[in-house]
């Protein structure tokens, strides 16, 4: 029996705002079960139930003993309580030692960010660069970082929390910005989700709908729909533009539903030259982009491996 082979299966679980999915995979990184349910809203109690029941389904199809890897919104304390979460019903909230306790066994618990960054860097888009920076853009925005196949945490537990920095380099209609379910204004978060992308639409003149309604619009030919993803991509590019200024890294990996917009991911390299400090023509952005190697699939999969025992910094 090889080294690999002795390793029990790792199950990952991917805590979203609307949905929970839950995935095992064999000690070589292929895929034994899978099952994605609804996430209770604002129940925290419930949250835990689901979990729990998730965990009982893959334990039944393992026939044995798992690791349990759990990617979700916010993070850490130091007296370990969720802090920054925008599903607001973890907040404060003991949620691995109360996993651990329903469970019976110890679960790794990481940003969902981290967790894409993670996959992502073991054996996805980001495999083999030394610096990777994970980007989810869906109901909410984040990041993770990892370094050389690790995740950065940092003493906060914050290291890669670009959607709660300001958008950088306003123009004068985005000061002081919309206000950020954390208390500030102009957050990354509050201009690049998708329910910050249908509130800016509505705010410049457009229909009461959604993201993806704005985007098949926007292939239709519908001028304020086009004008609201233009606006989307341009902001994007600046806040990603301070990224690789501070951080410099080898590769920018996209998840969530707004990275599949229509050349979103590919317009960037030349939305962002103006702004990548001494950028020009002839000494272009090396950053590399791509979307997710595993697609929706890779935060939970990051959280496999997360459980699995692949380090935390």
């Amino acid at each position: 029996m090889s080294p690999a082979d002795s390793h029990p299966p790792a199950l990952g679980i991917d805590l979203g705002g609307s949905k929970i999915e839950a995935l095992l995979l064999d000690a070589q990184g292929a895929e034994r079960w899978r099952r994605r349910i609804a996430t209770p809203q604002g129940d925290y109690a419930a949250t835990l139930a689901a979990i729990a029941a998730l965990v009982g389904e893959a334990r039944t199809s393992a026939g044995g003993a798992l690791t349990i890897g759990i990617g979700g919104p916010g993070t850490t304390t130091a007296d370990g309580r969720i802090k920054n979460a925008n599903s607001t019903c973890l907040n404060h909230r003991p949620l691995q030692a109360d996993l651990e306790a329903l469970l019976g066994q110890p679960v790794a618990l990481a940003n969902d960010a981290n967790c894409l960054a993670l996959s992502e860097a073991t054996d996805g888009a980001g495999a083999g660069a030394a610096v990777v920076f994970a980007v989810i853009l869906g109901t909410g925005v984040g990041a993770g970082i990892a370094v050389h196949g690790r995740v950065l945490q940092g003493p906060n537990g914050l290291a890669g929390e670009w959607g709660h920095n300001p958008l950088p380099w306003p123009v004068d209609d985005e000061r002081p910005g919309p206000r950020c379910y954390c208390g500030a204004s102009g957050c990354v978060e509050a201009w690049l989700s998708g329910p910050a992308v249908a509130a800016d639409h509505r705010r410049r003149g457009g229909d009461s709908i959604d993201t993806a309604a704005i985007a098949q619009a926007a292939l239709r030919g519908d001028a304020t729909c086009r004008a609201t993803l233009e606006r989307h991509a341009e902001r994007l590019a600046r806040a990603l533009s301070s990224v690789v200024n501070l951080l410099d890294p080898d590769v920018i990996v996209f998840g969530g539903g707004l990275s599949q917009l229509p050349g979103l991911v590919e317009g960037l390299p030349a939305r962002w030259s103006a702004r990548v400090f001494g950028a020009r023509d002839d000494l272009p952005v090396r950053t590399r982009v791509a979307r997710a190697q595993h697609g929706d699939a890779s935060g939970v999969r990051g959280a496999a491996w997360l459980g699995r025992g692949h380090g935390m910094r």
